[in-house]
């Protein structure tokens, strides 16, 4: 009769395994929301097959979740609630401010702060995830968030070249120094399909106590259900706007 040992101990190739997995979620996180299977290979130097397996088990496990058209990850609830763990405690009222505004709201509230003249989320909405945040982050001119960080801090750096990230991005120099002019004349900034197709946004600046901008609040949401232009919901935003501290 043979006898089986268990092993409790990791095998040989697990060691690897787990670490290539942690890889792949430290990708995910440097590469935003949306980042392709391909992507993350690349990023990681993982053979394509064995990043895509991984990438399946991390979804199965809730560490990543798929977005909402199925062409990228996000990083999952289980990593969140452990980032959230290690996270230092957000402004006092903050949490409160936004949960009151997304109960009020369908579409997702996420806060960008501006610092060093870069766009960075700092609470993104639970409930609705963001798709394409690299490209947000990346290009300024193609987002509401980005118009807003653009009209309060002219010297921040953007290409020489604008992008054209879909073909309704405002890319011609004239137009967007308008544009921007209009968002810091309305205290409010719109995007329709410029960042992402599909996908509109209303941005409105987040001040100091003497009025400096150091970020911007947000409802994103799919074109043609979001109303950028709706006096409501700008208010909206623009009340909670009003109390929030970065």
């Amino acid at each position: 009769m043979t006898t089986t040992t268990r092993r409790d101990g990791p095998t040989g190739h697990e060691p690897r395994a787990v670490q290539k997995a942690l890889a792949l979620l430290e990708a995910v996180a440097q590469l935003g929301s949306g980042a392709t299977a391909k992507d993350i290979a690349a990023q990681t130097g993982i053979a394509p097959a064995t990043a895509y397996r991984l990438l399946n088990l991390l979804v199965a496990d809730g560490y990543l979740v798929r977005i909402e058209d199925l062409s990228g990850f996000a990083l999952g609830r289980r990593t969140r609630e452990l980032a959230g763990a290690a996270a230092p405690e957000p402004v006092a009222g903050n949490h409160r401010i936004l949960g009151e505004l997304r109960a009020q709201l369908r579409f997702g509230i996420h806060l960008a702060s501006f610092a060093d003249g870069r766009i960075r989320m700092i609470d993104k909405d639970p409930d609705h995830e963001l798709s394409g945040e690299k490209v947000l982050v990346s290009y300024p001119h193609a987002s509401a968030i980005g118009k807003i960080l653009m009209a309060w801090h002219p010297g921040c750096a953007v290409e020489a070249t604008l992008r054209k990230v879909t073909n309704f991005t405002i890319t011609e120099p004239a137009d967007l120094a308008a544009e921007l002019r209009r968002v810091a004349a309305d205290a409010v900034a719109v995007e329709v399909n410029e960042c992402r197709l599909g996908r509109s946004a209303v941005a409105v600046p987040v001040r100091t106590a003497d009025g400096i901008v150091t970020g911007a609040l947000a409802a994103i949401g799919k074109t043609g259900r979001l109303p950028v232009h709706d006096r409501d919901l700008i208010d909206l935003l623009t009340s909670a706007a009003d109390q929030l501290t970065l």
